[in-house]
């Protein structure tokens, strides 16, 4: 085990097949940590769900809440077992009570959006409140995790061309350190901040951060100066931690206005780090930080009126503050905005608001990194091992591996299940993506119960579906749907005008609409205006000059002649090969 701890992830492969080893020889802790490896077919071992399986069942019988978790994950996933929500529930409620903090999480979604029992919005609140402490215990005072990119495939699918969630093009990065190295004082203090956080698909990496932020600090950068001062506050392997030389830094950042520097005087007098605890002086600093909108004085004033540090508690000013904080994404803000509203302390109290903020900050875990690893499974060709990746992560309530866990079923890109399982599956993630608020699931909803993919063909269902995403998300694809469905009279009523009135509606709502909105609305007037002559009274000619206005409205004119032009273009292209 030590020499798992102090191996570099290049030497993890041959630490872990020493694990296969002690395994055979039911070592306990050996056995669960090759089990969760096979099952993700992680650390140089291979994918064996199978094996996997035998393992966590071994060590579940034992009580070995781990074990319990991956167990009802399987469950509930059906992989290597179909799949039963209830022996999912069961393994999970085991599992949270030996104190798994991802079982916890599990229950808490569950209970929460209603998965295979009742929603109880108490009992998710009261999961997700273990967990959200645990992670605000571990946390630095910095948003938690915020390094992690969090990319839908789907969305990545439909926009190859785009860098995904705003990762750094590699090109532009590289134009980034040409500048640096030439002497670009803002692409110094960008390149360090970025190798300072992580993020954008630039790996953390301080030795390079305080390398760019000497160089642009040796120019009198205060935004630079700040962070190296932020660095010493901090301390790690590459700066040892210096109050002292964290407050002369501060200080020559904060004497040039830099926020940074200013939020960094102020907490170094708020928590007494290097020199005498001071609130007038924390106060201070952090409102002029604050003032410029820099999130972390933001929150730390938050702090100081909710706990009445060197001020009158004030519930008011502090939930103004955690929320200007949390606009900005900071975790931490959302934590204590959910324990204010869990509370019913300065708010009025509100268990889903709790619960959201709770359920925000879970998921900024250490386990978030799970996410990256499927991702690059992924794009190396390793589908069944991130399908089970994402899919893990689902169960514990993340959205985005919601999605993607359907969206790889969806394309039947895995080889665990064949088409009609993967579809089932598919349909389930969809739901729950969509429950969060993804409206490309809430599509894919109204799309599987159209063509019956996954269940059966229910129009009625997609309608509901396609109608939430038109009125709720302003969705033109839905919008759209629901004007051929009201036209053919599939799942409601047949009505050309309301049919005519959705078609118009996505036409308005995006530019992208308009030419398939055209050619409905053409195909529209030909079959009506052909039935209508069916049923014409030739001997009132007089109303026939009304069809197509009522057909296609006062712009009618413009659809026929766009339908002309069409039809002059075929022929004339017809007529070239005759």
């Amino acid at each position: 085990m030590n020499m798992l701890n102090d191996s570099s992830r290049s030497e993890r492969p041959r630490a872990y097949h020493i694990l296969e080893e002690a395994a055979s020889l039911n070592h306990t802790s050996a056995k669960r940590m090759v089990a969760i490896a096979y099952l993700f077919g992680s650390n140089g071992l291979p994918f064996r769900p199978a094996v996997a399986k035998e393992f966590f069942e071994q060590l579940a019988e034992e009580g070995d809440s781990e074990s319990q978790l991956y167990l009802g994950f399987m469950h509930s996933f059906g992989l290597e077992t179909p799949p039963s929500q209830a022996k999912a529930l069961i393994s999970y409620t085991f599992a949270a009570l030996g104190g798994n903090h991802l079982a916890q999480m599990a229950l808490g979604y569950r209970l929460y959006a209603g998965v295979s029992v009742l929603h109880n919005c108490e009992a998710a609140l009261d999961h997700y409140r273990r967990v959200a402490k645990i992670v605000e215990q571990s946390s630095t005072g910095q948003s938690p995790s915020g390094t992690t990119v969090r990319i839908r495939l789907s969305d990545e699918y439909e926009n190859p061309s785009k860098s995904p969630s705003n990762q750094l093009d590699d090109d532009l990065y590289q134009y980034y350190q040409f500048l640096a190295d030439k002497g670009d004082v803002q692409a110094q203090v960008g390149l360090g901040h970025l190798h300072y956080q992580g993020g954008r698909g630039v790996q953390q990496d301080h030795t390079r951060a305080l390398n760019y932020f000497k160089q642009a600090a040796q120019t009198g950068n205060a935004n630079a100066m700040a962070y190296l001062g932020r660095m010493f506050l901090e301390g790690g392997k590459t700066v040892p931690q210096n109050n002292e030389s964290a407050f002369k830094y501060f200080q020559m950042a904060a004497d040039k206005g830099s926020s940074v520097g200013q939020a960094g005087l102020g907490q170094m007098f708020l928590y007494g780090k290097g020199v005498p605890r001071d609130y007038e002086k924390a106060l201070k600093f952090l409102t002029l930080a604050a003032n410029q909108g820099l999130v972390d004085g933001q929150l730390e004033l938050g702090n100081m009126f909710y706990n009445g540090l060197g001020v009158e508690k004030n519930f008011k000013l502090a939930l103004k503050y955690y929320k200007l904080a949390s606009k900005q994404g900071h975790a931490l803000a959302f934590y204590h905005l959910a324990m204010m509203h869990a509370r019913g302390i300065g708010t009025q109290r509100s268990c889903a608001n709790a619960v959201d903020g709770f359920k925000l900050m879970s998921e900024r875990g250490a386990w978030i990194s799970e996410i990256n690893e499927a991702y690059q499974d992924y794009k190396a060709g390793r589908i069944d091992q991130a399908l089970v990746r994402y899919a893990f992560l689902a169960d514990l309530g993340y959205e985005h591996a919601q999605s993607n866990t359907a969206f790889i079923l969806d394309r039947g890109e895995s080889t665990l299940f064949d088409r009609n399982q993967s579809l089932a599956r598919a349909l389930s993630y969809w739901s729950r993506a969509a429950s969060q608020g993804y409206v490309v699931a809430r599509l894919k909803l109204g799309d599987y119960h159209y063509y019956g993919f996954g269940t059966e063909a229910d129009y009625s269902t997609s309608a509901f579906h396609y109608r939430y995403a038109a009125e709720n998300d302003r969705n033109p694809q839905a919008m759209f749907n629901l004007g051929y469905m009201h036209e053919q009279g599939y799942g409601m009523s047949k009505d050309i005008h309301l049919a005519k009135r959705y078609y118009d509606l996505a036409a308005a709502t995006s530019s992208e609409a308009q030419v398939p909105v055209m050619f409905a609305l053409m195909k529209m007037a030909i079959i009506y205006g052909f039935e209508y002559l069916n049923h014409f009274r030739w001997d009132n000619m007089g109303q026939a000059g009304t069809v197509l206005q009522k057909v296609l409205g006062p712009d009618w004119d413009l659809y026929v002649m766009s339908f002309l032009a069409a039809l002059i273009a075929v022929l004339a292209y017809v007529r070239r090969f005759v």
